[in-house]
């Protein structure tokens, strides 16, 4: 249950609001019920920002609510029309107001400001069967590593895009909430070509938070996605039954705030509502947010991480334009469960009037697929290659350490989608929808899944 939708433009004639330091503007609404808000903002920079060079060009805006600091919204498409979705936080009935002030210091040294085009606030009642999603979000401080650029970093450089949630009714009656979110990239970590080979992407996905709730609404546990991606107590402070977390590392790893007024600076609020379609991958979350990949690819080219000259047959990241954008299904079946013995699994690609199979990790073992049940990957295909292009794709078991020696069944069940991206690097619409069941073993580790597509 929504209520109290309150929908704002800037001015009398509906015109574009200039957004410049000192200048706020203010926005009133009303409530009947305590809830949790959320704010739509439809908002485009002065200048582009959407540049593909090195330059890094950010505009920042900060959110009040009621007078008092909120959360920073970094505008991260630019001069295009774009409704940024954020959470303001547990608001009581009666009458608020919400500021958006361009935050120069924030912002690239060039930036001159922003228009906004108009407000949506949604107010969450506490009483509502949804409130829980909202009441327990996690607000997030930004990073800044001197082993970056330092001070206000999120602001260009792994940008913190959008957060989704999982809940889960245990048998026990208990609720587990789970929130993640996605980011632009990530500067450390896993290295871009693997990415691409294992995860089908270059974003950083990660999990932060998660809270346990008896049936009385009690926390029963809470943790944090710490250092060696380690799932940890959490201790920390919070703003009402919002947990606070800051950006720690370079891979994008959590730490809790365990002093309340810590501050980097900068800090994100992201509305939680998106949650993860069930039985897909967690790139799905970006097939149903299709302008992710665009600020994904953007920030590739502005980073450097692109080869200046794309041949497939190396497993350095080309234009993303060049991949095929695959998620499979597959469970593995071992005759031991060692981490020694794990499989993998590739995918690879025969093109018309071309004998060479492409594959998806590049024939490096480690970035083959070694999750079980839906997995996104990626292959990369020569420059203009088009799905009229694609002859065939099979499947190849990859084994890694010991079980080389070791039997092994992998079972492939589901192609739940294939494209590639658009002239704007956004996904064309998906080609192949695939279900049956292809069996790899120690014997027969190759098969083909699609053949002669037409």
């Amino acid at each position: 249950m929504v209520s109290n939708i309150f929908y704002f433009n800037t001015a009398p004639d509906s015109s574009l609001s200039l957004l410049s330091l000192p200048t706020a503007n203010l926005y009133f609404f009303k409530t009947e019920l305590p809830g949790i808000a959320l704010l739509n903002l439809t908002a485009s920079t002065l200048e582009s920002t959407e540049t593909f060079s090195k330059k890094n060009l950010a505009v920042v805006i900060t959110i009040l609510l009621d007078r008092k600091y909120n959360q920073d919204i970094v505008l991260f498409k630019g001069q295009k029309q774009f409704t940024y979705q954020v959470s303001l936080g547990s608001v009581n009935s009666g009458k608020h107001t919400v500021e958006a002030i361009f935050a120069p210091k924030k912002s690239s040294i060039e930036a001159r400001g922003a228009k906004i085009k108009n407000f949506v606030v949604n107010v969450i009642p506490d009483r509502s069967p949804q409130a829980l999603i909202y009441q327990y979000s996690p607000i997030l401080y930004g990073r800044n590593l001197s082993k970056v650029s330092g001070t206000y970093e999120n602001n260009y450089t792994d940008i913190p895009l959008l957060m989704y949630h999982t809940i889960n009714k245990e048998p026990d009656g208990n609720t587990t909430i789970k929130y993640t979110v996605i980011w632009s990239n990530e500067d450390g970590g896993t290295s871009t070509p693997a990415l691409m080979a294992q995860w089908g992407r270059t974003t950083d996905i990660e999990w932060i938070y998660q809270v346990t709730l008896d049936p009385l609404g009690n926390i029963v546990s809470e943790a944090y996605h710490g250092f060696a991606h380690l799932p940890l107590p959490f201790i920390g402070s919070k703003e009402g039954k919002h947990p606070l977390l800051v950006t720690a590392t370079i891979n994008n790893v959590m730490m809790p705030v365990i002093v309340a007024n810590y501050s980097t600076g900068y800090r994100f609020f992201l509305d939680p509502s998106p949650t993860l379609p069930q039985n897909r991958s967690r790139e799905a979350i970006m097939d149903v947010n299709p302008w992710i990949y665009s600020v994904m690819v953007r920030e590739l080219f502005k980073e450097g991480k692109i080869e200046a000259i794309a041949n497939p047959n190396t497993p350095e990241v080309s234009d993303p334009r060049n991949y095929l954008y695959l998620e499979i299904d597959k469970t593995t079946m071992q005759s031991q469960g060692l981490w020694e013995n794990r499989v993998g699994v590739a995918l690879a690609v025969k093109l018309k009037k071309d004998s060479q199979w492409y594959a998806s990790h590049h024939h490096i073992p480690e970035w083959s697929i070694q999750r079980d049940r839906s997995a996104a990957t990626t292959v990369e295909l020569p420059l203009g290659t088009t799905r009229d292009d694609i002859e065939a794709i099979k499947a190849i078991a990859i084994p890694l350490g010991w079980t080389v020696s070791n039997p092994y069944k992998i079972a492939l069940t589901k192609i739940n989608r294939a494209f590639f991206l658009d002239n704007n690097y956004l996904p064309q619409q998906s080609f192949i929808d695939w279900r049956g069941e292809i069996i790899l073993t120690s014997e027969h580790p190759e098969a083909i899944v699609i053949k002669a597509y037409p």
